[in-house]
């Protein structure tokens, strides 16, 4: 019998971005990728119909007939249970509030019952993916963070997300998390950057990448990169002490920089005696579909599917 096949769907801000995975295997199916850029703050159906046009592309390049199901990478606030978009106050696929994402994406993909949508947040995807088949495949308790437009982040333990637990904080993730004079993800997302550069310099820049490359030679920029990973090693320590980490696996567009936050990180986890190893990862975009496409593996969905209720 041909093995299954599942399709990974990762909902960025701005695209959709697909692939195939066979799931004997737990590779990525080279030459199925898809990808369409979306408008957010479009129209429920403009949205939608380009959703379905990234997925039915990959469909097109995989035997439909061994096809499992579809599972979404999709940020929050959502119904992961039950596939319903809760987007609210967020700025971005307002249009979707309480609409079932599966009713119409089976609608307009043709597919049968017995295909299967499921869905989880997005940052645990990239997680599952790591722990899967990255380089946190051998570590039984793993934070993973993703470092881009918000910070995202997971608790997993022998491949399993903590959501709860004197271990990791409410809801197994850190971006709510009171720190200095606001939430972490005020310290650990791409705007503060932006803003404090644009605070020094007076010049607003378009992106992290930018001000990476200025590093070199502008001492404002580097000192922006010492004093992020300095942050996010004094705001880690009392999590990675709680939950004993043994690695911690970081992916999202801030990783480029790695080399310029990475030594203020590293050395206040040094400074505190935390020996967790931090890793960069390799799969870099292809994690949050691939760990969305591993819901389709009836095993680990056993292990997970009562867990989305709390995301």
């Amino acid at each position: 019998m041909l093995s299954k096949i599942a399709i990974g769907a990762d909902i960025g801000g701005s695209h959709i971005i697909c692939a195939a995975i066979d799931l004997s295997t737990h590779q990525l199916i080279k030459g199925t990728h898809s990808e369409v850029k979306i408008n957010n703050k479009a129209s429920a159906k403009e949205i939608l119909d380009g959703w379905s046009s990234a997925i039915l592309q990959t469909i097109a390049l995989i035997d439909k007939n061994r096809l499992a199901g579809i599972g979404f990478a999709m940020p929050g606030p959502f119904d992961y249970s039950n596939g319903i978009a809760l987007f609210e106050r967020v700025e971005k696929y307002e249009s979707l509030y309480k609409i079932n994402i599966s009713e119409e994406l089976r609608s307009r993909l043709g597919l049968a019952d017995v295909v299967q949508f499921r869905y989880i947040n997005d940052a645990t995807s990239f997680a599952i993916a790591e722990a899967w088949i990255g380089k946190a495949a051998n570590y039984k308790r793993i934070l993973a963070l993703t470092l881009g437009t918000g910070f995202g982040s997971a608790f997993l333990e022998n491949d399993i997300p903590i959501l709860e637990g004197k271990t990791v904080p409410e809801f197994g993730c850190a971006w709510h998390i009171p720190f200095k004079d606001g939430i972490a993800d005020d310290y650990f997302s791409t705007r503060w950057f932006l803003n404090n550069y644009a605070d020094k310099t007076g010049k607003m820049l378009d992106g992290v990448k930018e001000i990476a490359e200025l590093a070199e030679k502008d001492t404002i920029a580097a000192s922006l990169f010492n004093e992020y990973g300095t942050n996010m090693g004094i705001f880690l320590t009392p999590w990675l002490k709680l939950f004993d980490a043994e690695v911690v696996i970081i992916g999202g567009n801030v990783t480029g920089a790695y080399s310029l936050f990475g030594p203020g990180l590293t050395g206040i986890l040094s400074e505190n005696g935390i020996n967790t190893k931090v890793f960069i990862s390799d799969l870099k975009e292809d994690a949050a579909i691939i760990g969305s496409a591993r819901l389709l593996d009836e095993n680990y969905w056993i292990k997970v599917k009562d867990l989305l209720s709390k995301m």
